[in-house]
């Protein structure tokens, strides 16, 4: 991928949010990722492939590719105050130019969405790649420490074993040194056997949802509100494409057959309902519910609104 400007300005500066009942969870961006990422992380998604469902322009894709975003879903529950997922992070040494070095202004994001570091109750991982733990620790004299001091961090046992037996490159050695391993050294992090079959509730209205094929351990992030539930996607669905063709896979899926049978369990289960997905790396609108379309998938976009 080509390089991006690493002081690019994320996507809004707002915290757009959605109401569950007794549940509220806003999306605080970080950065757009640049117009090359949809061909790299998507190469079966061409113009023609997104010609066949119209609705994806103009808000998920260009003229000629599916444009994609980082950031993370800060949830109010219960009392709680929950990050599920911590996008690229600054300052890292990353392969990827679009990731090296990048500079925002994602605490400050953070912050002035209600959610400053040390109020944070809790943080989950639904897997363990370089574009979704990287502000679990920041630079703090030189070294690499948890961004919230008094969270417990969370991901699967699965998802942890899977990486703990398997032979690194360099580049993902460089990623567990800053940005796992340090929450693993202070004691704040939580493996959760999460069942094959099933949930795993970790705090008031908020379950593990097994997603496994991107990566072995990859979960979803089910919010149950008193009013209405929500599903957060992880990368079991990299984009709203996926929907109208859910055998279209990522260069970067462990495990291609089983991420396709994952993603055709989720959108079954949430055809039709009134279940808001929430896409770990949708653009803005970033949200909506699952309709059925003509054999197909699609998205119908729900647009955040602000919650005090």
């Amino acid at each position: 991928m080509s390089a991006v400007d690493p002081d690019r300005a994320a996507l809004s500066t707002a915290a757009p949010a959605w109401g569950l009942g007794n549940i509220v969870v806003r999306r605080v961006d970080e950065i757009e990722l640049p117009p090359q990422t949809g061909p790299w992380l998507l190469p079966q998604v061409t113009r023609e492939v997104l010609d066949e469902a119209a609705w994806l322009r103009p808000d998920f894709a260009d003229t000629d590719v599916p444009r994609l975003a980082s950031h993370s879903f800060a949830v109010e529950a219960g009392g709680l105050r929950i990050i599920v997922d911590t996008g690229i992070g600054n300052g890292r040494t990353r392969d990827n130019p679009a990731w090296d070095g990048l500079h925002t202004d994602y605490l400050e994001r953070l912050t002035a969405a209600g959610y400053p570091p040390e109020s944070v109750d809790l943080v989950i991982n639904t897997h363990l790649h370089t574009d979704h733990v990287g502000w679990n620790t920041h630079r703090d004299d030189g070294n690499w420490t948890p961004t919230f001091p008094g969270a417990r961090y969370l991901t699967s046992r699965a998802e942890w074993d899977y990486w703990a037996g398997t032979a690194l490159d360099a580049a993902r050695r460089q990623m567990f040194r800053d940005s796992v391993h340090p929450v693993h050294d202070s004691g704040q992090y939580d493996l959760i056997d999460v069942p094959e079959h099933g949930r795993c509730e970790v705090a008031p209205g908020v379950f593990l949802v097994p997603a496994p094929g991107h990566t072995p351990g990859q979960v979803a992030v089910e919010l149950r509100g008193s009013e209405r539930t929500a599903l957060i996607t992880g990368d079991s669905v990299h984009h709203p494409v996926q929907l109208s063709h859910p055998h279209l896979t990522s260069r970067v899926d462990i495990d291609s057959a089983q991420a396709v049978r994952t993603r055709n369990r989720l959108l079954a289960a949430l055809a039709d309902t009134d279940t808001l997905l929430l896409g770990s790396h949708f653009p803005p609108p970033t949200a909506g519910t699952v309709r059925r379309d003509d054999g197909r998938y699609r998205l119908v976009p729900e647009r955040g609104t602000e919650i005090l």
